[in-house]
């Protein structure tokens, strides 16, 4: 299959899953990949982090249900090495999952469903090795849904935002409705370009690790609110 981003070496992938049968679709899946390689297994979330650490992944595939440590509680321990951790994919069916957003506070990147098409997840381990975040539209709604039931969460103070620009302020909340780079360039009449150097500085400004965490603190601050449309 082609790559999406092509990498001088393989994008390092560990597989975290409680169920064997499900590692090992998804290995024989990753390994089918010239640019993307399994490089560990974990049937627990306990076993993710030592894994984590020890392999030193670019990705970890991590399911949310998993037995002694469920997968929130691993991301919390893989987030805490920081930008030299590995990014993590959340791979769930929203149907039974209802940890969206504690999720990505958790430091997930990304979502992908179980029974989503084969390229779809080879795709999404591409995009989130490459430092992005993995937010469709629909995965976006579902974190909102998640947000507005914890009126606890939205304790950040809104003076983050003070030294953010009103056009990045204006792009931040195009990112919290989960729209691509592309679709922002579009809506606001930008350079593609352009929207990446916004959207680069608002992670610096705004210290965040990635897409993700730009759209928790959107919603964090107020910036964004729960069934509004920034159309």
């Amino acid at each position: 299959m082609p790559a999406d981003n092509p990498h001088r070496d393989p994008i390092q992938v560990l597989i975290a899953d409680d169920e064997a049968l499900v590692r090992a679709g998804f290995r024989v899946l990753v390994d089918s990949a010239a640019d993307l390689s399994v490089v560990g297994e974990a049937g627990n979330g306990g076993e993710a982090v030592r894994l984590a650490r020890q392999l030193r992944p670019d990705v970890v595939l991590m399911d949310i249900r998993m037995p002694i440590m469920d997968g929130l509680e691993a991301m919390r321990h893989i987030a805490a090495a920081g930008s030299d951790g590995p990014h993590v994919l959340i791979v769930t069916t929203f149907d039974q999952d209802e940890h969206v957003f504690r999720a990505l506070r958790s430091g997930a990147s990304g979502f992908i469903l179980k029974d989503s098409p084969p390229e779809q997840l080879l795709h999404a381990i591409r995009v989130v090795a490459d430092g992005d975040a993995l937010l469709t539209p629909s995965v976006t709604r579902r974190m909102i849904s998640a947000f507005a039931r914890q009126p606890a969460a939205r304790a950040a103070q809104p003076g983050a935002l003070a030294a953010l620009t009103d056009r990045e302020r204006e792009v931040l909340g195009h990112v919290a409705a989960g729209r691509s780079n592309a679709e922002i360039a579009n809506t606001l009449y930008l350079s593609v370009a352009t929207v990446k150097t916004h959207v680069g500085r608002l992670l610096t400004k705004l210290s965040a690790r990635d897409r993700a965490q730009l759209v928790v603190l959107a919603y964090e601050t107020g910036l964004a609110v729960p069934g509004a449309s920034s159309e």
